[in-house]
């Protein structure tokens, strides 16, 4: 069977076509959503239908007949098997999608008219299989009316050809592709275990709603849901055998092979793994972070730390020295950024992240090393590692498995990798009992059954507080839809216009008073819903209010006052921290309310307190400056290139807010918002910066204040000081120096005492040395101390060579606040004579929860457990044969 008949094509020609192909059948083209589904019970985006969860529910409908798009995914799930011909970690999913608006027929002639026709991918047709659900005769007719004959279509099981959401929800049959390699792969037929037969295409009829009973009631309209791995068809357009050795990810195996010196399919098995884990852990990474995902210890934070950890390991394998991931960085903005331009527009952030968490995990192996030895010390000669202490290794350190068994059995050990294994297989099934929970749901969300029926509603608040004629279009109590509510009840009012800004973007909804002939509601809250949604969550303080009836919006305005001028402060302050820190900084949250403003930022180190004081004051000059709030509304595109800044994650339609202070060509700060701001910066008054703090290890948080909040901030903290003055007994200007002259009246002070304690006068140390026990060579003293720290241990045992001046030794204990403090030490005729300090503290550490060692003639050690302090002397006397 020949591997050159048919035509060859690129990742990207293969993307683009297919696209395309689709566009012109009538699908709408739908750009990538981000890897942070908006899907709360979604991790990660892993699939090209996941941004349409609501039109396979029904409770959407799609005015076109379908849609196509290029989904970027992400999927962990089997981890361990990524690096072999198959499996990848990030990867792009083509598809298209119907919702009641094209047929099954449709998907399967077009599939077929894709991958056949030679304007197209033109892949011979003898050398393609499809296999369909077992009781699919439909889809087997549909295949064979485009000429595919009987023996090149087989049936398969509900595990491999029936496609559920999960336990419950939509679900229906599979028809999968596939690609015969050749004889020189592995395989019998589609579907089994080896290469030869590779499915590259999946079409999924989801027609079904299984219910809890097991019972499948048709869907609304059926659905069409079709996902091709472009790796993977990319790889077979290029003629190659495997996912990884298609264009895009050979150029990052080439760069692994620049990095390392070593050579793909050259040398070991385990190197080209290596080499095959780099280039999709980099990619992943890569993609990730330019999604805004951080790394962190749970979530999908974890899974990115993770993936990035492991890469950071395997480049050690292969022997790359220094830090090296923002080189793959590069490659993958290079390759993919003009289809994906946030790789372009967020490279100075992937950068900063991938290069502090490189550094980070140097320290982590080093953490982690030293617990392994620690433990291996405990081994006798032989003996197996625990499968808990490597799985605490890997959960809690990051430290691969695989480094660990190669540490140990450098040592003389081996790993119980039975113990491992079942205790990563309980944390794989939490996670996956976690992941699984209803993910889909019931398709009764009132709000995307709303926004079926309704236009969102129309904002009217950025330049009035009250709004007449707004007209009451939906009443919801307690998840469902109502008719009428009467006084003392709680509802959720829907108006077709309002001038209350509902909860989005970090800034808090609005709160006030909604009023009709014979009714007055007041407005606890306001929140962005579904659809467009402004819910006004209040309460009927009078009368009644009904479906079609007409009300006065009235907003608080004094409380709004204060919030626009927050938020008008979190887009300068933005701006002051790029200009002090470096465009590595993005947004990564906000709070905006009317007492204050949270702003949570990637950093990867404390702002120091004069970057503070340089940000403060840059904020405050343009306030000072009295520069106009100046918004415009403009086109999507024409706003991103005029500079103005977007926020990760958030969706924009092509028609956007952009404000900016001033009206120049180049103002200080320009954004997309869609919140509320002032009207000129001299109304935020001043702004104080009042904490700065780590939100994780690559994000920082500033709050601060403006207006009303920093004068009320002033004077509390002038209160303060005149009552710390008072106290001290002097004027607010002489507080440091008074404070100052205390602290250097207590140093003194505490000299005198520590002094007292360890010195020739202290009755603790002239009852120890009195008690100090004969052994011939020289004298031994073990004693308990009270209130000396243990860094002052060693005065004591000068103390006691002073007193006794010949041949000494002591082993002493102290407890000062409950922290235990041990310190053996001898002159060198008592270490002749067979003392050892070392063995001595090393013996006798663990009673008190301690560890330590040192020279024979003198060590130390921590512990927690002074009730172990009697324990620990008992012991050391008996070792000593006192």
């Amino acid at each position: 069977m020949s591997t050159t008949d048919y035509k060859t094509m690129t990742t990207a020609e293969i993307r683009a076509d297919f696209l395309h192909f689709f566009e012109e059948k009538g699908c709408k083209l739908y750009a990538s959503s981000s890897l942070i589904p908006e899907d709360p019970s979604l991790l990660l985006a892993n699939a090209g239908m996941n941004q349409f969860k609501e039109y396979y529910q029904g409770t959407k409908t799609m005015r076109e007949i379908g849609a196509t798009s290029c989904q970027k995914c992400l999927r962990t799930n089997d981890i361990d098997n990524i690096g072999d011909a198959r499996h990848l970690s990030f990867f792009e999913m083509l598809g298209n999608f119907s919702f009641g608006g094209y047929s099954k027929a449709d998907a399967i002639a077009w599939a077929y008219e894709f991958i056949t026709s030679p304007e197209h991918l033109g892949l011979p047709k003898d050398r393609l299989y499809m296999t369909v659900y077992e009781n699919d005769d439909e889809a087997i007719e549909l295949w064979h009316s485009h000429g595919v004959e009987y023996d090149h279509i087989s049936r398969l099981g509900e595990e491999d050809n029936f496609w559920a959401a999960g336990p419950t929800g939509p679900c229906g049959p599979c028809s999968e592709i596939y690609f015969d390699q050749g004889p020189e792969f592995e395989g019998d037929a589609p579907g089994d275990d080896g290469d030869r037969y590779l499915e590259f295409w999946n079409l999924v009829f989801t027609q079904y709603d299984r219910q809890e009973d097991g019972s499948m009631p048709d869907l609304p309209h059926r659905n069409i849901d079709t996902g091709m791995g472009l790796e993977r068809i990319a790889a077979i357009m290029q003629h190659k055998g495997s996912n990884y050795e298609g264009d895009v990810m050979r150029s990052l195996i080439s760069l692994g092979e620049k990095l390392s010196g070593v050579e793909y399919h050259a040398s070991s098995d385990s190197t080209d793994k290596s080499l095959r884990i780099l280039a999709d852990h980099s990619r992943a990474v890569t993609f990730m972070i330019g999604d805004g995902i951080l790394p962190s210890n749970e979530g999908r934070g974890y899974v990115l730390r993770r993936l990035l950890r492991r890469a950071v390991y395997h480049g050690r394998l292969l022997g790359i020295q220094g830090a090296f991931l923002t080189t793959y960085a590069h490659e993958v903005t290079e390759v993919l950024g003009d289809q994906y331009t946030a790789l372009v527009e967020n490279q100075s952030l992937i950068d900063g992240i991938i290069s502090a968490e490189e550094s980070r995990f140097g320290a982590t192996l080093n953490a982690g090393e030293n617990m392994l030895d620690a433990e291996l010390d405990k081994l006798g000669e032989g003996a197996t590692l625990s499968g808990e202490v490597a799985f605490k290794l890997h959960d809690t350190y990051g430290f691969p498995i695989d480094l660990t068994r190669e540490i140990a059995e450098a040592a003389g050990h081996c790993v119980d990798m039975d113990a491992f294994d079942q205790a990563m297989t309980e944390q794989k099934e939490r996670a996956r009992q976690s992941a699984n929970r209803d993910a889909w749901g019931k398709a009764n969300n009132v709000w995307a059954a709303l926004s079926d029926k309704l236009a969102s509603t129309e904002f009217c608040g950025y330049d009035s507080d009250d709004v007449d004629g707004c007209k009451v279009v939906a009443l919801v109590v307690d998840g469902v839809e109502a008719e009428r509510v009467e006084a003392g009840q709680k509802v959720e009012v829907v108006l077709d216009k309002t001038s209350f800004y509902g909860e989005m973007g970090g800034q808090v909804g609005d709160t006030g008073t909604l009023a009709a002939d014979g009714a007055k509601l007041r407005v606890l809250d306001a929140k962005m819903r579904e659809g467009g949604f402004v819910a006004h969550e209040a309460e009927v303080t009078e009368g009644s209010l009904a479906l079609g009836d007409v009300v006065s919006a009235s907003v608080d305005h004094g409380r709004r006052e204060l919030i626009r001028r927050n938020h008008t402060a979190t887009h300068l302050l933005d701006a002051a921290l790029k200009a002090v820190l470096g465009d590595h900084v993005k947004q990564a949250g906000s709070l905006v309310t009317s007492e204050r403003l949270r702003f949570d930022f990637t950093h990867f180190e404390a702002v120091t307190p004069e970057e503070v004081a340089r940000v403060e004051g840059m904020v405050n000059a343009h306030i000072f400056a009295a520069e106009p709030i100046v918004t415009k509304v403009m086109g999507i595109e024409e706003a991103k290139a005029s500079g103005a800044v977007a926020l990760f994650g958030e969706k924009y339609g092509d028609t956007v807010r952009v404000v900016s202070t001033g009206d120049g060509d180049a103002p200080f700060s320009r954004e997309l918002c869609g919140g509320t701001h002032a009207r000129n910066t001299a109304e935020l008054g001043f702004f104080k910066i009042v904490s700065e703090s780590s939100v994780g290890s690559n994000a920082r948080r500033i709050e601060a204040v403006t207006a009303a909040g920093a004068i009320q901030y002033v004077d509390e903290r002038l209160a303060q000081m005149d009552e710390v003055a008072a106290a001290l007994k002097c004027r607010p200007a002489d507080v440091l120096e008074r404070v100052e002259q205390l602290k250097d009246e207590k140093s003194a002070v505490e000299k005198k005492l520590k002094a007292a304690m360890v010195g020739g006068s202290s009755n603790q140390v002239a009852d120890a040395v009195s008690g100090a026990v004969d052994m011939g060579s020289y004298k031994l003293v073990v004693a308990k101390l009270q209130g000396i720290g243990g860094k002052d241990l060693r005065n004591v045992w000068d103390t006691v060579r002073d007193k006794i001046q010949d041949e000494c030794a002591v082993v002493i204990a102290s407890d000062a606040d409950g922290k235990v403090g041990l310190l053996a030490a001898a002159t060198d005729g008592a270490v002749s004579a067979g003392f050892s300090a070392g063995s001595v503290i090393k013996e006798i550490s663990g009673l008190v929860g301690g560890r330590g060692g040192g020279r024979p003639n003198m060590a130390q050690a921590g512990g927690q457990d002074a009730s172990g302090i009697d324990a620990a002397l008992d012991a050391a006397k008996k070792l000593l044969g006192a």
